[in-house]
């Protein structure tokens, strides 16, 4: 089949594309898209952009050779179906994946799109249209490239439930929040079914990741600065939805255009994720900063560690900083497991160890406080201040007289 099957209809004049200082990486995979694949119509529409039409189906090292791949999908064949969403899948976040199917239908377009693909069009497709999804892709990849080097993300990656993760990630933003050296922090809660960051910190009026979902129009045009209700540190909060969201809505192209935004308008956005791994976490977690990994002395919470970071290694993750946090630590006679032997079972050594206080983590999230404005110089808090030098090195200094709501 040819790609006038996946609709190059030459009924409409090409789109003219604007120049762009990038130069990214397409493959044609031509097995799927027939024997004339429209490279030098895509040549003369994108002249910054490299295209190659590959021999087989799928490239080897895809991620490593290009930015984006075109595919075609017949998806009445349903092996065919199967291979290609296994493909997409396991290349989300790595490389961006555009589809032209034939025989298209609403549940095969979403289920792709929820895997990770960048877009999918049905086919026939005109050349305008196949103009319109490249632009708008390289837009993000653009986009992509010059967020990096602005505001930095740093996601908290739990190991199980417990671990006090979202305490954690609360006081960890109050305490960067106050340093006037710093442009911006905000707390993103992502566990689309049990976050309850915004409850720890008590803010009131929450805008929630369904809102800002809801509102319609691209999400990396929300402006968050001035959208987003603040602690009275200064901490700004996008909140889980208030109601459980299944984890599905949100898919690999929405994490690019929010992680755009966020980067755009704060120099450290903290997310708090949820327990389960999918195309979209993937994504996000692949364009962090540092990686902060929290678990507790307990067996299953040393074992479900080593999975993470297994889970890490094999998703080609692990060039990317992990810091290793064992939260809630009791006394050595207090613990059924001793730190040198976690440590062992890991196979790593704890980057920081956080001492429990249940006590006082209770009493601030009650309030919706920061440590130092119920006790000063509570070593939770000092291990706390030393997470802000972790995350923020050039600019963390000691820890300032934090307010309250």
């Amino acid at each position: 089949m040819s790609l006038l099957h996946f609709g190059r209809p030459k009924t409409e004049d090409p789109v003219a594309a604007p120049r762009r200082p990038c130069a990214w990486r397409v493959g044609l995979c031509g097995p799927g898209l027939g024997p004339e694949p429209p490279v030098a119509m895509l040549s003369a529409m994108f002249p910054a952009v490299t295209f190659q039409v590959l021999d087989g189906a799928w490239p080897e090292r895809a991620a490593q050779t290009f930015d984006l791949l075109i595919v075609g999908l017949d998806a009445a064949d349903v092996a065919e179906q199967e291979r290609l969403a296994t493909r997409v899948a396991a290349s989300a976040g790595r490389v961006e994946v555009l589809v032209l199917v034939r025989a298209a239908d609403i549940e095969t377009t979403r289920r792709l799109i929820h895997l990770g693909a960048a877009d999918v069009l049905p086919a026939p497709v005109t050349d305008t249209a196949l103009a319109i999804a490249l632009e708008r892709i390289f837009c993000r990849l653009d986009t992509g490239r010059a967020q990096r080097r602005r505001g930095e993300v740093v996601t908290l990656l739990k190991a199980g439930g417990g671990v006090g993760a979202t305490s954690l990630a609360a006081q960890l933003a109050v305490m960067l929040a106050v340093n006037p050296a710093l442009a911006g922090v905000c707390l993103a809660d992502l566990d689309l079914q049990m976050g309850a960051a915004a409850l720890y910190l008590d803010v009131p009026d929450t805008v929630t990741v369904a809102q800002v979902l809801a509102a319609g129009g691209a999400v990396e045009e929300v402006p968050f600065a001035s959208s987003l209700p603040s602690h009275r540190s200064g901490a700004c909060v996008l909140a889980a939805p208030h109601d459980l969201m299944p984890i599905e809505t949100l898919n690999p192209a929405l994490i690019d255009g929010l992680l755009a935004g966020l980067r755009r308008d704060f120099e450290i956005t903290l997310i708090d994720l949820p327990t389960v791994w999918t195309a979209w976490t993937n994504r996000l977690l692949r364009q962090s900063q540092r990686i902060l990994l929290v678990t507790r002395l307990s067996v299953p919470h040393v074992y479900l560690a080593r999975r993470q970071l297994h889970m890490l290694a094999a998703q080609a993750l692990d060039d990317i900083p992990v810091t290793l946090i064992c939260n809630q630590v009791e006394s050595e006679s207090a613990s059924g497991i001793s730190l040198k032997a976690a440590q062992q079972a890991i196979g790593r050594p704890f980057d920081l160890v956080i001492p429990e206080d249940r006590r006082l983590m209770h009493q601030a999230i009650d309030e919706g406080v920061a440590l130092s404005a119920l006790r000063r110089g509570s070593k939770i808090e000092a291990a706390i201040a030393r997470l802000a030098e972790v995350v923020a090195p050039v600019h963390a200094g000691p820890a300032a007289a934090v307010m309250g709501r």
